[in-house]
């Protein structure tokens, strides 16, 4: 086991170097995580309102069944059956505790419907924050690329012969291939 602990922690510090030193790609797997999370916590959004409609049903049904019973409290003791009428509130009892005990899962169900929904606008905020951030990490990305290549005819003044000047490493590059190419056209010239 112990090579295989200082392999995964081999990995583990590899990745997490790599992600270091790009930082776009460590924010770009951030964003992922995060809408990983969000609808991790979609769909406990969706199971908890589903409970809290399924309870809200339950406490409807027990609410019948109370009112129910309470009527027929009401004729048992009209009709003078009081053993009916004891049954009857016994009954009533039952459900009314019943009741209280579907209305605390409810309550419960509600508490972290609230949660769920302050963890979501969290993880949309920190959302936004990333994507901000990677947008302007890319956009300074952009523009450290297109200005070195535009800065460089202008730091040591602004003139067009100073950007085509030596600096410019591609212009180098090409003249070189334009010399060499003008040199071999002449030397088959000078062996017609």
């Amino acid at each position: 086991m112990g090579l295989l602990e200082d392999f995964s922690n081999f990995l583990e510090t590899r990745l997490e170097e790599f992600l270091k030193s790009n930082p776009n790609l460590e924010l770009e797997a951030l964003l992922d995580q995060l809408q990983e999370e969000k609808q991790s916590n979609l769909k406990l959004i969706t199971q908890l309102n589903l409970e809290r409609k399924k309870l809200d049903d339950e406490i409807v049904s027990v609410a019948k069944e109370i009112s129910l019973w309470h009527s027929r409290i009401d004729k048992a003791k009209a009709s003078g059956r009081q053993d009916l009428a004891e049954a009857a509130q016994e009954r009533e009892a039952s459900f009314l505790r019943l009741g209280n005990l579907i209305w605390n899962e409810r309550a419960t169900a509600e508490k972290k419907l609230t949660e769920a929904k302050k963890v979501l606008i969290s993880i949309e905020e920190r959302q936004k924050e990333v994507k901000a951030k990677l947008a302007q990490l890319k956009a300074s990305q952009k523009y450290s690329y297109t200005n070195k290549w535009d800065n460089i005819g202008w730091q040591k003044g602004a003139s067009y012969s100073n950007y085509k000047s030596s600096l410019d490493p591609l212009e180098q590059e090409f003249q070189k291939l334009e010399t060499d190419e003008e040199l071999e056209q002449m030397k088959r010239n000078l062996n017609l």
